[in-house]
């Protein structure tokens, strides 16, 4: 039983083109062009060819950028410069830290002065979460985790309460709602759970991570559809109106692999196997068979109304999602929509024949290319190289064998 080849690749030449991916690509233009190394953060505010549109800064993307480096940092290579740019946004970041019970604002200057005009979010603060729990562990330093503890307890005591509010988006009749269950909020509640989790057990924060596959796996769940909506009452009962029927299919193909990652920590393959399977069932639906790639929002479930732009961050946590599958499983279904996914992306979103750096971000539903763009992602993208390029390397160390041996899903390929 063992992995020979990965979309039309061997597992080490596939390892080297995600490493120059990462290492050739992204990272030397963020080290250019991003990274504030003089007074921490990221600048995402730019262009393609790298100049800075201006130096606001935002508390998603800082928290998001902390996570990627102090991951960096413990995964591959503990280069020291990745944990000082880590250190630096650190700093930026909690000499902003807002009282108990309210969030990083939206945006701030480089120097780190709020800018009013835009309320914040509860997702900044928990992406800030995450970055300092991945901090944490990087330094050692027990303080980053306590705060991190404490930002996402905070966060998950707002989000219990009846009155939270919380605007949704990305959606029919997109609104401030009053006191939603939100599957993103759980999604990303989930995955600072589990990062924390990782660095040592918590019972306060195992609790937060059950109550979060609980929700999505069952309150979520529609089995009328055989899909997962994304918005819920807060005693979890179905929306009356256009959100009973808004599947958010982004979300749920990256959190899957979120829930399939927890089940690994927590050892339950019924767990996994759930994920596997309700992942699937999302892609195949989710997929344009038409022009290729993954839709990321289905507004309507039974008028099979989708909104059809395309967008990197979706294609890319599919391909964590079905390389996790291919590691452990070898499950047939996993390289066969990897190595889909894998050329869709590869012919779609890598700007180098556009004579650019980096990967489009998104785009209309052929992907047409379009020279000018504002923002560089710092987040899903590195995420999706690190992953699988770790995943790569454990299933070379494991003589190219998956780590479930026996599973009836395991074949030779």
């Amino acid at each position: 039983m063992t992995i020979s080849a990965i979309a039309g690749l061997t597992v080490r030449e596939l390892l080297e083109n995600y490493r120059s991916y990462l290492y050739d690509d992204f990272l030397p233009f963020m080290d250019k062009h991003v990274v504030d190394h003089e007074r921490g953060g990221f600048m995402t505010h730019a262009d393609r060819r790298g100049n800075l549109l201006s130096t606001t800064k935002r508390a998603w993307y800082d928290g998001r950028g902390l996570w990627v480096y102090s991951f960096l940092y413990n995964n591959l290579g503990n280069d020291p410069s990745h944990l000082e740019i880590a250190r630096k946004t650190t700093e930026l970041l909690l000499g902003m830290r807002p009282a108990d019970g309210e969030f990083w604002p939206w945006s701030y200057t480089r120097e780190g002065q709020p800018i009013t005009g835009t309320l914040p979010d509860i997702y900044g603060n928990l992406f800030i979460a995450e970055g300092l729990a991945e901090f944490s562990k990087a330094t050692g330093d027990q303080k980053y985790y306590d705060i991190s503890k404490e930002i996402v307890i905070s966060c998950f005591n707002l989000y219990d309460r009846a009155d939270y509010l919380h605007a949704v988006t990305y959606g029919p009749d997109a609104d401030q709602l009053t006191g939603p269950r939100i599957l993103g909020h759980w999604m990303v509640f989930l995955k600072v759970a589990t990062t924390l989790l990782c660095v040592k057990e918590d019972p306060a924060i195992e609790n937060i991570a059950d109550r979060c596959i609980d929700a999505l796996m069952n309150k979520h769940y529609m089995p009328e559809f055989d899909l997962m909506i994304e918005v819920l009452n807060h005693d979890m009962t179905v929306p009356e109106g256009p959100f009973s029927q808004f599947c958010y299919a982004g979300h749920i193909i990256e959190v899957l692999w979120m829930v399939m990652d927890e089940a690994l920590r927590r050892k339950d393959k019924g767990l996994y196997d759930l994920a596997v399977k309700r992942l699937k069932r999302h892609t195949e639906v989710a997929w344009d068979d038409v022009y290729g790639g993954l839709f990321r929002c289905l507004e309507n479930i039974d008028l099979n109304i989708w909104q059809v732009d395309k967008v990197l961050w979706e294609q890319a946590e599919l391909l964590i999602g079905t390389m996790n599958m291919i590691e452990h499983t070898a499950d047939p279904w996993a390289f066969c929509w990897f190595e889909k996914t894998y050329n869709y992306v590869m012919e779609n979103y890598p700007l180098k024949k556009h004579g650019f750096p980096l990967w489009n971000f998104s785009g209309d539903r052929k992907m047409t290319f379009v020279e000018e763009y504002e923002r560089i992602e710092n987040y899903h993208h590195p995420r999706h190289l690190m992953l699988n390029i770790l995943s790569l390397e454990r299933i070379l160390k494991n003589g190219n064998r998956p780590l479930f041996p026996g599973n009836k899903d395991s074949i030779d390929t």
